[in-house]
């Protein structure tokens, strides 16, 4: 089978090291692709939302599989897109229709999708620009702090936790009246803030049938001890000893079913990952967004994972037969670290020669944003840059791993947090 893979970051190449496992894969094409990726597979110079181009380069390559790894060409609408074309249109694609994507695309689309289905999440209310003083007026009323959400695609960088009523008001101005986050901002989401600990379940399904993959913790902020800016994701654990298997079940029943029964019941076509970023509260779990993708560090943890063949459970999502395949877990750790651009998630220089070591047992490196010179140097040439997960049978094992590998490579201002999972190996110890 010839696969065409979208995307050009960590998830990605998570995806290509994964699928090329496969005894089923002939040709992996990835699009654009990373200098990770051109190692396993064939980059193309194809845009990730020029869908003329991906259709004819499906037709001129006999694909018989397209995975969609990024969010931005689903909420475009791709998959409608190949379904409406006549010459591609029995070809399966992993990724949901363009009203699945407003789970992701729309913050108030999916508060309303959460609320009729019985989906545990946050109080909110949602305002335009227009109805400014009603937000204003909202806010007083709430209890601090409180979150304020960009409705759009923000890169994810659109949610704001103001801790003062000062603070709310004055992120709420600059969101709705100075498009603080362009277009993606001209509706916010003004919500409950949920106390607890944050994680990641990963599910696939074909519309009717699920599998839920394993679960991760990320760690968003770009210092140490979750202090800073928002970014992408600076590393992610997996399994996460807090999503016990009684918390797993209240999360199955809870949430999951109620969210895959919710789409076929509103007729919403949806055959590809989604991504449920919870809070455990109380060993309660309540939604605090829905993403249409995998996740991007938790992908680079949670791909290692997953014993049984990554692309018949592919396969299984886009031509619904989810329900026949088997899906194996490894009981072993995965943790990844992401090694960044010095200066993001603000400005950063880019074209640095990167060092990579010859051996790096017990750890994979993903490339992210990276990107070969006229010298054939192999160079930073994004944010994040590189994502390595070191393996393991305990946590402290895989960690030993990934941060042995990370500190053997070099490129100037390269920077990482030191203290992935040391949160949860306190939670182990005591």
């Amino acid at each position: 089978m010839n696969i065409l893979l979208l995307g050009s970051g960590g998830r990605e190449h998570a995806f290509a090291w994964k699928i090329v496992q496969s005894p089923d894969c002939s040709n992996l094409y990835v699009a654009p692709g990373n200098a990770g990726t051109s190692d396993i597979a064939i980059n193309v110079s194809l845009g990730i939302t020029d869908f003329e181009a991906i259709k004819n380069f499906i037709l001129a390559k006999e694909i018989g599989l397209v995975v969609v790894g990024p969010e931005e060409p689903l909420v475009k609408g791709i998959v409608d897109f190949l379904q409406n074309q006549p010459e591609t249109a029995d070809i399966p694609v992993v990724g949901p229709s363009q009203l699945g994507a407003t789970l992701e695309g729309s913050k108030d689309f999916s508060k309303r999708f959460m609320m009729r289905n019985g989906v545990p999440t946050a109080a909110y209310e949602t305002f335009t620009a227009s109805e400014l003083e009603e937000g204003l007026a909202y806010l007083e009323r709430q209890k601090l702090p409180i979150v304020l959400k960009a409705d759009g695609l923000a890169a994810g960088k659109g949610v704001l936790i103001c801790l003062t009523l000062e603070e709310a008001k004055s992120s709420l101005k600059e969101m709705l009246l100075d498009q603080k986050f362009g277009e993606a901002s001209s509706k916010v989401v003004i919500e409950e803030f949920l106390t607890g600990i944050e994680l990641s379940v990963f599910v696939a399904t074909d519309g009717k049938n699920y599998k839920i993959l394993p679960e991760a913790k990320d760690y968003k902020r770009i210092g140490e001890g979750d202090t800073g800016l928002n970014t992408g994701g600076m590393g992610a654990v997996s399994p996460v000893i807090f999503a016990d298997e009684a918390f797993m079940r209240k999360v199955e029943e809870r949430v999951v079913k109620p969210t895959v029964e919710g789409l076929a019941k509103e007729g919403i076509p949806y055959k590809g990952f989604l991504f449920i970023g919870l809070m455990n509260n109380n060993g309660d779990p309540f939604v605090i967004e829905y993403n249409v993708r995998m996740g991007d560090p938790e992908t680079e943890a949670v791909l290692p994972r997953i014993n049984s063949d990554f692309l018949g459970l592919l396969k299984g999502i886009a031509t619904g037969t989810l329900a026949d395949y088997n899906l194996e877990i490894s009981k072993d750790y995965a943790t990844t670290v992401v090694m960044v651009s010095g200066g993001y998630p603000g400005s950063y220089e880019k074209g640095f020669p990167i060092t990579l070591p010859k051996e790096h047992s017990g750890s994979v490196i993903f490339h992210a944003g990276t990107a070969f010179n006229s010298q054939g140097e192999l160079t930073n040439q994004g944010g994040r840059v590189l994502a390595i997960t070191g393996q393991g049978k305990t946590l402290a094992e895989a960690l030993d791993h990934a941060f042995s590998t990370v500190n053997s490579i070099t490129w100037n201002k390269a920077y990482f947090r030191k203290d992935i999972g040391q949160d949860i190996l306190k939670l182990i110890d005591k």
